[in-house]
């Protein structure tokens, strides 16, 4: 009974490192077995084609100790030096998966046009073919368990490392076929097979290394996350809206967020209080995202003259083309003061931006004073 206790509580970080680590034993065991098999076949038949597969077999054993490596240093606590944990490693080793898989490509190129220049004739025979065949097979497999559990647990590492596995498949199926070619008509096509598949690996490593460039550098949050997290906001009845929402990611399931709630002007300091302690335990049980900061827009619910007032300035802004939002509208009639936020395109600069509604605004209403602040298109 303890046993099943300790089990169902383990951590799910802790299982995500589990299931990554098991997950890259089994492709290091596979392709070990694959690039032996495959480098004695190469050697008995004098084929550069299955050699060089031997060679990218050998790789991605190594892509998947990088991606354990990976896993294992990304699993390491927050400390003083670095207080949002180390989970960005991983998209670093998924980097170095990207760049072997490149390196193999390049390979494979040089030598493929190496053997162009000075061709050797093959030996195969029909258990070459049969070996060839059985490590096509594998290979399928291995992409698919390794791509599958890799969108499990939200591995980048992992995905690389099965679609490798994929145009690993593609190779050893294009050796194959140049090697049955090869027997039962004469004509050696390895050479030209294997300058072929390297434009394949290469391409396929250049799309992994652009996308995991794209991790580091930050991407655009996932709108199905982020609609999800106003949807929960936008639950409680005073929230009126929630603008600004703001994922900051620092690895794969690690999210911090910072969003603006739009409440009425009645609410006192206590009851906003209480309400954002809320939402925020709310949006962590629901999504896992951790809200750090949550700030407050009031709107007016003492003057409908302030509602006239509104929909004029709303309406102005909106028919530029670069504005795409505009939330956060407060009037204060005494103070002779006007504030809102505008959602910018990437087109249009903020300061340009907000001095042309500034000018634009004050011949409406020459009176009053602007406070427009720019906000960036983070998320949908």
């Amino acid at each position: 009974m303890e046993n099943n206790k300790t089990e169902n509580s383990e951590s799910p970080f802790i299982k995500r490192e589990s299931i990554i680590v098991q997950t890259s034993v089994i492709g290091i065991i596979a392709n070990v077995f694959l690039s032996v098999l495959k480098a004695v076949t190469g050697l008995f038949t004098k084929s550069i084609a299955v050699l060089l597969d031997a060679v990218n077999n050998l790789s991605d054993a190594l892509s998947s100790i990088v991606t354990i490596v990976g896993a294992k240093l990304a699993s390491k606590r927050p400390d003083k030096a670095h207080p949002m944990g180390h989970g960005r490693i991983e998209y670093i080793s998924a980097m170095l998966v990207a760049a072997i898989v490149l390196y193999a490509g390049i390979t494979s190129a040089i030598e493929s046009v190496k053997k162009i220049i000075h061709p050797v004739t093959p030996e195969h025979s029909v258990l070459s073919l049969v070996i060839l065949g059985v490590a096509v097979l594998v290979k399928l497999i291995l992409s698919r368990f390794v791509k599958s559990r890799g969108k499990k647990v939200n591995s980048s590492a992992l995905i690389a490392s099965g679609t490798d596995a994929f145009f690993d498949a593609i190779l050893s199926s294009s050796v194959l076929i140049s090697a049955a070619i090869f027997m039962f008509t004469g004509f050696s096509l390895e050479a030209y097979v294997g300058i072929l598949i390297s434009v394949f690996i290469i391409k396929s490593g250049i799309e992994m290394l652009s996308d995991t460039v794209s991790d580091i550098l930050g991407r655009r949050a996932d709108p199905d996350l982020t609609k999800k997290i106003k949807a929960l906001l936008c639950e409680e009845p005073e929230v009126r809206g929630a603008f600004d929402l703001f994922l900051n990611n620092y690895g794969p399931e690690k999210n911090y967020a910072s969003v603006h709630l739009e409440l009425p002007d009645t609410m006192t300091v206590e009851e906003v209080d209480r309400l954002t302690r809320k939402v925020q335990m709310k949006v962590f049980m629901e999504t896992g995202v951790i809200l750090t900061g949550v700030g407050v827009y009031s709107f007016n619910t003492k003057n409908d003259e302030v509602t006239k007032i509104r929909n004029v300035v709303m309406e102005k802004v909106m028919n530029h083309g670069w504005a795409l939002q505009f939330h956060g509208f407060y009037a204060d009639l005494e103070q002779k003061e006007i504030r809102f936020d505008i959602v910018l395109s990437f087109d249009v600069h903020p300061k340009e931006a907000v001095a042309e509604l500034t000018a634009e605004l004050k011949q409406e209403y020459p009176d009053f004073e602007f406070i427009i602040a720019p906000d960036v298109d983070f998320t949908d």
